[in-house]
């Protein structure tokens, strides 16, 4: 970035720039409400922040696992080099947690992330670059079919292979580049803007005043000078609210009741904060926009069972299936290694939840005890390496008298039943 570009950056945060020309030179876009809509205006909107906040920070929280399967069987790779990089820390730098959360934020506006990869001598992944900004990515197709990516970072002009450039596209995965959210939604952003300037300007300008002073008689330059000094150091501001006026020269104090409602204000408002969850994908209950029903189920719960289906889910396998192509190598994949998210992160901070799968993964045989444990922190315990299961609904005639119930309908070791752990 030149001097000249660092120049016109400082103008637009600023003033409000009216030359289309200008104004996509700073890397903003005019929208027909007049307004430019960038990355740092759309992140100036609560609604959009708190839908890229909610976002990048669920999926950064989200354990990312390195996992090794064999014979059918999947364990935690932690003897894997990436199982460091992204699980932990991804340079010296960042933690996985800042690393990932700036990843989905710029995929959630600019529809792409990038980070360079670095590797050793003999090619191995052994870091990944603190993310590069969407806005300042160049990515071209060469003659030969690869792609070449090229950026700046302080004056100096830096270009990268594919192989060695961590690319996850969002939305619409052109091998070139996702779509921008910030580009497609730039009416919607723009809008939503005028609303909150608008808003600010009308208080700004105290073009609502309270009332008004009425007189049949016309009043004088000085007259007027006179009262609207007496209005000001007597009756203005709310350390005088309720003081009574005295009038004369036949003045009537007309109450005026305008109100944000009365000029929509409050309704356009709320509509954007809608518009702007909607290109996110986000509920709005869960941006704390709560004045409608959704129709993403009759409770909190479904609703947030909805998120993870329909916005986290997709999310998710993007990032996964971009880190497998561009991380692992054919020896890797022949190995059985694997990149996934582990969603029980989700469970964390829900007890009841937590303690609902684990009795299911438990007393169907899916999990043992001391798997459990390992989950929650906890130490083995003898003999809680063993799989069991529930038997019920056993015929009558093998019921055994005392208490009426056979061994087999007590939880019983997998082996016991013919089951092979």
């Amino acid at each position: 970035m030149n001097l000249f570009q660092k120049a016109l950056g400082y103008i637009a945060r600023s003033i409000v720039l009216t030359d289309p020309g200008l104004t996509q030179a700073v890397g903003g876009r005019m929208t027909t409400t007049g307004e430019v809509v960038s990355t740092a205006s759309v992140l100036g909107l609560a609604s959009a922040w708190a839908c890229v906040n909610l976002l990048a920070g669920t999926i950064a929280s989200l354990p990312l696992m390195v996992y090794r399967t064999r014979g059918g069987a999947r364990v935690v790779a932690t003897d894997h080099p990436l199982y460091m990089i992204l699980h932990n820390s991804p340079n010296a730098d960042q933690t996985a947690v800042d690393f990932w959360e700036f990843i989905c934020a710029c995929i959630e506006l600019g529809g792409n992330a990038y980070a360079e990869i670095i590797r050793s001598s003999d090619g191995r992944v052994i870091a990944l670059s603190v993310p590069i900004a969407p806005e300042i990515m160049t990515v071209r197709r060469l003659r030969d079919g690869s792609l070449q990516y090229e950026w700046s970072d302080n004056g100096i002009r830096l270009v990268a292979a594919q192989e060695n450039m961590l690319h996850i596209r969002g939305f619409g995965g052109n091998p070139l580049g996702g779509l921008s959210t910030l580009s497609f939604g730039r009416q919607t952003f723009g809008l939503a803007q005028a609303i909150e300037r608008a808003s600010g300007d009308t208080f700004r300008n105290g073009v609502r005043p309270s009332g008004l002073l009425k007189t049949a008689d016309t009043l004088t330059l000085d007259q007027r000078k006179q009262a609207e000094e007496l209005l000001q150091e007597k009756f203005a501001g709310a350390i005088n609210a309720g003081r009574p006026m005295l009038l004369d020269r036949g003045m009537d104090w007309v109450q005026l009741s305008i109100s944000p409602e009365d000029a929509q204000m409050l309704q356009s408002r709320a509509f954007s904060v809608e518009e702007v969850c909607r290109f996110f994908g986000v509920p709005p209950f869960m941006v704390g926009h709560t004045e409608k029903t959704t129709s993403w189920g009759t409770g909190l719960e479904q609703q947030t069972l909805g998120f993870q289906k329909f916005t986290l889910r997709r999310r998710l396998k993007r990032i996964e299936q971009a880190l497998a192509k561009q991380l692992l190598s054919p020896a890797d994949r022949q190995a059985g290694i694997v990149i996934e998210f582990n969603l029980e992160g989700l469970l964390r901070g829900d007890s009841g939840a937590r303690a609902s799968f684990y009795q299911q993964m438990l007393s169907n045989g899916v999990m043992t005890i001391n798997e459990v444990r390992a989950l929650e922190n906890l130490a083995p315990v003898e003999g809680g390496e063993v799989p069991r299961m529930q038997m019920q609904n056993v015929p009558i005639n093998q019921v055994g008298p005392g208490l009426g119930q056979s061994r087999t309908s007590a939880s019983l070791p997998v082996t016991d039943i013919g089951v092979t752990p």
